[in-house]
């Protein structure tokens, strides 16, 4: 398919899947991601689909192009490395991407700055696994524009909370999301354990409306890059921590099998629904 048709057919359906976005008050639809569900669950052994999620207009007249992934296997983690297989194209193939794909859907996971001058151009990531190669195309389609807010929360607004909010922290909605720093780590030697901390701060502000009990952040730990598995010392999505509303300190270990470079990431939402990321690399040796 040409570069137009592309973009002829990317704009139609983004506009039908922006109006059912609008009219469903349960959340955003990301534009331009296909339904992958044949009404099978497969636990392993189908593809990654990777996902242009939208773009955000910067301040200073740049563009934010976002992506995240789509994991048809609901049990399965999937490794792939920069190169042939896992490539971002042009400036690649290492742009930023992950190389865990974990179970199902991972949404707004990183962003590629392009130019003001930026016009009809393409940012094409490409996956291939288990034989099948798949795209994503990011570009500035007007229906695919996405607000600060939107991103850092998921993508789980509804159209109407994020219409007109794209300041984060404005006085329609002064909740900001919260600052999150790690300590760095000393390269290491496989089996060794390692304990990580992130010091984490937050306004406190965006409990829901008459809420009667006062919520907690949250963080989250997980692997972003990696050449293979590293045992948290809780396993699946429990390796998190339940701070005050106002943040503190978060700390979990794991221990790594092999060598190679690891990318570590925390990831801190505030009683708003508001997510922060920060990535620690790991050597070990």
């Amino acid at each position: 398919m040409s570069r137009r048709s592309r973009w002829a057919a990317r704009s139609a359906l983004a506009g039908v899947l922006l109006t059912l976005a609008a009219a469903n008050t349960g959340g955003q639809t990301p534009t331009g991601i296909r339904d992958w569900d044949d009404g099978v669950k497969y636990a392993r052994g189908q593809s990654v689909v990777p996902v242009f999620e939208g773009w955000v207009p910067n301040p200073d007249g740049t563009y934010s192009l976002v992506f995240g992934f789509w994991n048809r296997n609901w049990e399965e983690t999937v490794y792939l490395p920069i190169g042939p297989e896992n490539r971002i194209e042009p400036g690649g193939p290492d742009r930023g991407q992950p190389t865990v794909f974990t179970p199902r859907r991972g949404k707004n996971l990183f962003e590629i700055v392009v130019p003001k001058d930026f016009g009809n151009k393409e940012i094409v990531w490409t996956l291939t696994t288990r034989g099948k190669t798949e795209k994503a195309y990011g570009a500035l389609v007007n229906q695919e524009v996405l607000t600060r807010r939107m991103v850092m929360a998921g993508g789980s607004l509804t159209a109407a909370a994020a219409a007109g909010n794209d300041d984060v922290g404005n006085e329609s909605d002064p909740n900001k999301p919260p600052s999150i720093t790690i300590d760095p780590v000393q390269p290491l030697t496989a089996p060794a354990p390692v304990t990580l901390t992130a010091a984490v701060s937050d306004d406190g502000v965006g409990a829901p409306p008459g809420a009667t009990t006062r919520k907690t952040m949250r963080v989250v730990w997980s692997l972003y890059r990696a050449p293979t598995a590293a045992a948290f010392e809780r396993s699946g999505n429990e390796n998190d921590a339940q701070l005050a509303p106002t943040g503190g300190k978060a700390t979990t270990m794991l221990r790594f099998k092999a060598p190679g470079t690891y990318v570590i990431r925390a990831t801190a939402t505030d009683v708003g629904g508001l997510a922060t990321n920060k990535d620690v690399t790991v050597v070990v040796r």
